[in-house]
């Protein structure tokens, strides 16, 4: 079971005034694997605010994956990554760019995304896209890799190469 907290970095949703339709997408792709989201949480694009979030969920006992989504791309208001960048251990590239790569299949625009990838203590934090299509088509490209770098980061995995 891959324990999960779904962040969402949106000013009009924190305030009421959207629907976070990419949370729920999240939710819902995730349903095909054995997961549970034991956090969720809206936040406005405001650094300080998503560090302390990634921090909190990341350092507590269990949760092993942060899936954020919102704030990766090129407004004034997106700082997803650098909030992101200053709690994590390591960088976990290969995932943005597994996403980049088949975003760019669909639209020029996946040169904009700046999402970030990464591991604090045993938690992946993952920035995803703000849209909900975005959101979809990211999340189902790395599926398939999750259960194992979950594993992996557990300490769990025995044969990587396999």
């Amino acid at each position: 079971m891959i324990t999960i907290g779904i962040l969402t970095i949106s000013d009009k949703g924190s305030q009421g005034k959207r629907k976070d339709t990419s949370g729920q997408t999240i939710r819902q792709v995730l349903s095909g694997i054995d997961s549970s989201v034991v956090h969720y949480a809206i936040v406005p694009d405001e650094k300080s605010q998503i560090s302390h979030k990634l921090t909190e969920w990341a350092d507590s006992d269990g949760i092993d994956l942060i899936l954020t989504t919102g704030g990766t791309g090129l407004s004034p208001r997106d700082v997803t990554p650098e909030a992101t960048l200053v709690v994590l251990d390591k960088l976990a590239p290969g995932f943005s760019e597994a996403m980049r790569a088949e975003s760019l299949k669909k639209t020029p625009h996946a040169v904009l995304s700046r999402g970030i990838s990464g591991i604090r203590k045993k938690t992946i934090i993952i920035n995803l896209p703000g849209s909900a299509k975005a959101v979809k088509e990211c999340l189902e490209v790395i599926l398939p890799a999750l259960p194992h770098a979950v594993e992996t980061c557990r300490g769990e995995a025995e044969e990587c190469a396999q």
